[in-house]
């Protein structure tokens, strides 16, 4: 059986007590970087096999991990931190058990982009994950570019030291239109800045980078006029609660 197990984003005190468990009854543990996972394993007592599971050997260390999922073994899979297959290895592995109709489950537990979303105080009600852009600027604008004319909340993932670049790209691609940007969540420096993506830009230009980032940007909707985006926002929720 595979498990992908999510694991803390920054505070190891958010590992589930389920995720615990699976880890120390699991036959091996594929890890996205074992010397990160090792600390992590170290920390709460688990000594359990691992092996190297990375965007560089995704596919040969599926097989191996397939091998053993067919002999009976228990797999768990784990990224860096957050969940598996979210912006991390874990796709080619899931497509690969519902190919040979092997069992996989998932322990659920944090996300990035979930929590940046809710804190940001844009509209929840339809959003876009679109992970991490490609890094050279043409090729992240034309990225950014397919979701211009969007009216679900748009979120980013970026590293520290290209986040003002991403900024900046935005607001050439979507104006300056009103976001959040969510860096070290869960962490002992937590910080949301919320604002236009041109103040946005000031604050990340204005500090050294640090951490990982998430950034969250009102779809088109919301640009054009706040108002009918909020009040779209409760409709969506009256029909909901209707249905229910």
């Amino acid at each position: 059986m595979l498990y992908l197990v999510a694991t803390p984003i920054g505070n190891l005190g958010d590992i589930s007590q389920r995720a615990l468990e699976t880890l120390r009854s699991a036959d091996l543990i594929a890890s996205e970087d074992t010397r990160y996972t090792g600390r992590l394993l170290k920390h709460f007592g688990i000594d359990r096999p691992q092996m190297s599971f990375h965007e560089h050997n995704e596919r040969q260390a599926a097989e191996k991990i397939i091998t053993l999922l067919r002999e009976g073994r228990r797999v768990a899979l784990v990224s860096d931190a957050g969940t598996p297959g979210i912006s991390d290895p874990g796709f080619v592995l899931v497509r690969r058990c519902i190919e040979e109709n092997l069992p996989f489950t998932m322990v659920p537990g944090p996300a990035a982009f979930v929590m940046a979303l809710v804190l940001s105080g844009l509209p929840t009600h339809a959003f876009t994950f679109r992970g991490f852009p490609p890094r050279k600027p043409t090729a992240r604008r034309r990225f950014l570019e397919i979701d211009a004319r969007s009216p679900h909340t748009l979120i980013f993932y970026e590293s520290p030291h290209r986040i003002a670049a991403l900024i900046a790209d935005a607001i050439a691609v979507y104006g300056d239109r009103r976001a959040a940007l969510a860096n070290d969540l869960t962490k002992l420096f937590e910080r949301v800045d919320r604002g236009r993506l041109s103040e946005l830009l000031a604050l990340a230009e204005g500090k050294a980078p640090k951490g990982e980032y998430v950034l969250v940007i009102e779809g088109a909707l919301c640009a054009e006029s706040p108002s009918p985006c909020e009040d779209r926002a409760r409709r969506v929720e009256g029909e909901q609660d209707a249905a229910d």
